[in-house]
């Protein structure tokens, strides 16, 4: 019998077509998608990881399986359906590199993990399941979605949810809003940044914003700021945890690498009791997010333990 702990994800997975420079011309190919990126950050930070997805029978999904089980990502409860397309991302770079989400191709978008696909023994021995907004534009996916949390809770597993809005995927700003707010309830650990966290709360004052999402009585919360930090709100209490300055190279899936920090740290520890510990997991999710943002890519910048200790004890900036 198993007696190891895992770690599961569930999501899309995505071909990245990233800006090769900031004139956007020419783009450099990755595997992609903000689960997947928490899904291999999780792995390369020495955790049992297993991602729950669909594929195709075509290269481009051979890719995304290969790429994946490299990563060290468990596929055991992966869906395989012949006619799947694995969807792509154009990312275009601003001159302060910084990501913005140019395009989205997804040729097979009915396609989708269904509820009854979903198995229990994926459950029985997870610590964390982490999920984000990225498929919740589909029915299907918000269907399965509320079962793979149906699953959690019964196997008293944790719920994070990064709501990592990407407006493209959905038809109207309202009806994101509705649906990402929905699932706020069910989720132990949320992290949204200071821009998806105006736009849910329909505010522009961070106070005033936090203060109405303590009427979803979330646990723990992570407002992240980019540079500027992260804002940690636990029992009432918000804390700025700031973020050691870095030269930044590409900022895509530093996010998700902070998100991989923090479940990291709630796998090992549980969640949080005291301020001082919410502190210390903002941090460390800080520290990879800075340390991601380094280097180009996504997936490919996502932080492996070893490098994580050697700045652990530094203050000074990340090169």
């Amino acid at each position: 019998m198993e007696t190891t702990r895992h770690v599961l994800t569930y999501g899309d997975a995505f071909v990245d077509y990233i800006a090769a420079n900031t004139t956007n011309d020419r783009f450099n190919r990755h595997l992609g998608g903000a689960t997947v990126n928490v899904a291999a950050g999780i792995s390369r930070l020495g955790l049992s990881s297993r991602f729950i997805t669909i594929t195709g029978d075509d290269e481009t999904s051979a890719f995304v399986r290969h790429e994946l089980v490299k990563e060290g990502v468990d596929l055991t409860h992966a869906i395989m359906v012949p006619e799947k397309r694995v969807s792509g991302v154009y990312i275009h770079l601003t001159p302060e590199f910084d990501r913005v989400f140019a395009d989205y191709v997804n040729e097979t978008p009915d396609l989708q993990v269904e509820g009854h696909e979903l198995k229990g023994e994926a459950f029985e021995r997870a610590s964390v399941f982490h999920f984000c907004s990225g498929t919740l534009f589909h029915p299907e996916a918000r269907a399965t979605t509320r079962k793979a949390l149906e699953l959690s809770k019964e196997h008293s597993v944790l719920c994070s949810y990064d709501v990592n809005i990407r407006p493209l995927r959905w038809e109207s700003e309202e009806h994101c809003r509705e649906t990402v707010l929905g699932f706020l309830p069910l989720a132990d650990i949320v992290k949204l940044t200071t821009a998806e966290l105006a736009f849910l709360m329909e505010t522009e004052s961070l106070e005033e914003g936090i203060s109405r999402l303590s009427h979803f009585s979330i646990p723990l919360v992570f407002v992240t700021d980019g540079e500027n930090g992260t804002h940690a709100v636990f029992q009432n209490h918000t804390h700025h945890v700031p973020v050691i300055p870095v030269q930044p190279v590409d900022t895509t899936g530093a996010g998700d690498a902070f998100m991989a920090g923090v479940i990291r740290h709630v796998h090992l520890l549980g969640l949080p009791e005291t301020q001082q510990e919410v502190v210390d997991c903002a941090d460390f999710g800080n520290k990879l997010g800075a340390l991601c943002a380094t280097k180009a890519g996504a997936l490919t910048a996502m932080p492996r333990l070893d490098e994580m200790q050697k700045i652990m004890n530094k203050g000074s900036e990340i090169r």
